[in-house]
């Protein structure tokens, strides 16, 4: 089972790996795959004695070279053919397909170092187990004793791990992402302009809104840039805000702020108004920001709030905080946005990647009337599974639409798009106002689950997106953990693969909020014009 497992490991999956990668996850899944055959070996060999049919000792020692042979062929044999998967694997995210051989040959050594690990750590707790229960043996019945050491253990593995190793490393991580909260980035000095947080006037000091606010704030496009691409129009300069953990005590105060802000800069005066979710760190990504400043030619308000020091794949053991930020913010501006005269209020849209679009959704009661009813448009790219909103959405797509691409209701207010040509399926009225799911077939982002141990997701069966190898196939247990390290080369492909989706938002915010007078030609030369930059 340890080596069928292994084999299975190397099969393809939704993006290529790193030598080294593969080793991990081969080795890992080898473990799991042991632990599994030493279950069922258990349960055979229990039955095979009560049914007097067991082979013996003898037999059994008789079997091992055969089984050691073929198991060294197996991995031999399907090592030096994974290349070739992965070669395939290449290919479908538009990548060099050459895979060095000299050091995928490493895979099958990392793995066995990972598994002799885990294989020792294992024995080790069956030791301090048999060792308790032994010491227990002298005073209640066998099975009592076994059953107790085997709680007594699991509890003191539990309490190290959750109340020692875990929270250390947590403390750990938090306290490196603390400080580096407090750095900023190479070129990126505080704005002179009034209309940005952390400038003149602001109530947001510049250093209270840490390494990722300040590169919002800092990257805005200027009304230089602006005014070329916008030929002739009237520019002006936009306004982005943003509020970091340090810029007010709690939460409530954070929104409040963030408000205020807003009402300081003008930001409530501008055409078009973005709400946008942050990833754990604070990030918000510029290839999702820029492109309204320059449809609108500045004419635009940009709001950010910060709820984290953690980097995502951490955030998302906590991924509550990312939903009550979410929910504090938008509630906060949109209770403002209300009171407004309804002939002069910007349009108001939201706007979240990744795990921003989790706090997006839930921000919204996490259901598409009350997104369209409380909104002008959103945007959302590569979501969680966590996602409310694009979970029920999915489930509850029309039969004979995949689930890379659903379609719901006739595409009549939600659509989902890898490339632009997406946008049109299916070939009905897309009425305003409009919701665009960004999703690449290869994103691990988005298919990564637990579910994915014990059921075939429906993102595999056919047709398949484009970027998705047709070699790879669904197994229990070892589909999970390949997606689950296809999540560390997530942003290692070009893009338009995996979760990297590069000019798409360009064309989605078209989509969502086209200015008077905008055409598809401007959406492609704002895509060329950003591309170049």
């Amino acid at each position: 089972m340890a080596t069928a497992f292994y084999c299975l490991s190397l099969t393809p999956s939704l993006l290529p790996r790193a030598w080294w990668l593969q080793g991990l996850a081969a080795g890992v899944t080898a473990a799991v795959g042991y632990a599994v055959g030493a279950v069922l070996e258990s349960a055979t060999r229990a039955l095979a004695r009560r049914a007097g049919t067991d082979p013996g000792p003898g037999a059994r020692r008789a079997m091992w070279p055969v089984l050691g042979t073929l198991a060294a062929l197996a991995v031999v044999v399907v090592t030096a053919r994974s290349a070739g998967w992965q070669r395939e694997v290449r290919r479908a995210v538009a990548m060099d397909p050459h895979v060095a051989w000299w050091q995928w040959m490493w895979v099958p050594f990392v793995a066995a170092v990972i598994t002799a690990l885990l294989l020792l750590a294992a024995r080790t707790v069956r030791l301090a187990t048999r060792i308790v229960a032994h010491a227990l043996g002298a005073h209640v019945p066998r099975p009592v004793a076994y059953a107790t050491g085997t709680a007594l253990i699991a509890l003191v593995i539990v309490g190290v791990v959750q109340g020692f190793l875990l929270s250390t490393a947590l403390r750990v991580v938090e306290s490196a992402a603390s400080l580096t909260d407090q750095g900023t980035t190479e070129g990126i000095v505080r704005p002179d302009l009034a209309t940005l947080s952390g400038g003149p006037g602001s109530a947001t000091p510049w250093d209270s809104l840490g390494a990722k606010g300040r590169d919002f704030i800092g990257s805005v496009t200027p009304r230089t840039e602006l005014a070329p691409f916008a030929e002739g129009r009237t520019v002006k300069d936009p306004v982005r805000v943003y509020v970091g953990l340090r810029s007010a005590d709690t939460l409530k105060e954070r929104a409040a702020l963030a408000v205020r802000e807003l009402e300081r800069t003008g930001g409530f005066s501008r055409k078009v108004l973005a709400v946008m979710g942050t990833t754990g760190t604070g990030w918000v990504n510029d290839q999702g920001s820029r492109p309204l400043e320059y449809m609108w030619a500045g004419d635009s308000a940009l709001v950010a709030m910060q709820y984290s020091y953690l980097p995502s794949w951490v955030s998302v053991l906590t991924e509550d905080e990312a939903a009550d930020a979410g929910r504090a913010l938008f509630d906060a501006v949109h209770d403002k946005w209300q009171t407004l005269p309804a002939d002069s209020r910007p349009r108001l849209v939201v706007y979240g990647e990744s795990l921003g679009s989790y706090a997006m959704e839930t921000a919204v009661g996490g259901s598409l009337p009350a997104l369209t009813s409380e909104t002008g448009g959103a945007l959302f790219i590569g979501p969680t599974y966590s996602n409310p909103l694009w979970k029920k959405i999915t489930a509850d797509r029309e039969a004979g639409s995949p689930a890379w691409r659903p379609v719901v209701d006739r595409g009549v207010a939600v659509r989902f798009a890898q490339v632009p040509e997406d946008y049109g399926i299916p070939n009905a009225p897309w009425r305003q106002p409009r919701t665009v799911y960004l999703q690449n077939g290869s994103d691990p982002v988005i298919w990564w689950s637990p579910g994915l141990a014990f059921h075939q997701p429906d993102w595999l069966d056919r047709p398949r997106a484009r970027d998705v190898s047709p070699a790879m196939q669904w197994y229990p247990l070892v589909t999970f953990w390949q997606v689950a390290c296809d999540l560390a080369g997530a942003d290692s492909v070009p893009d338009g693969y995996g979760h990297r989706y590069g000019a798409m938002p360009t064309s989605a915010w078209a989509q969502i909020t086209r200015p008077p007078g905008w055409t598809d030609a401007d959406t492609a030369r704002l895509a060329d014009h950003l591309a170049a930059q």
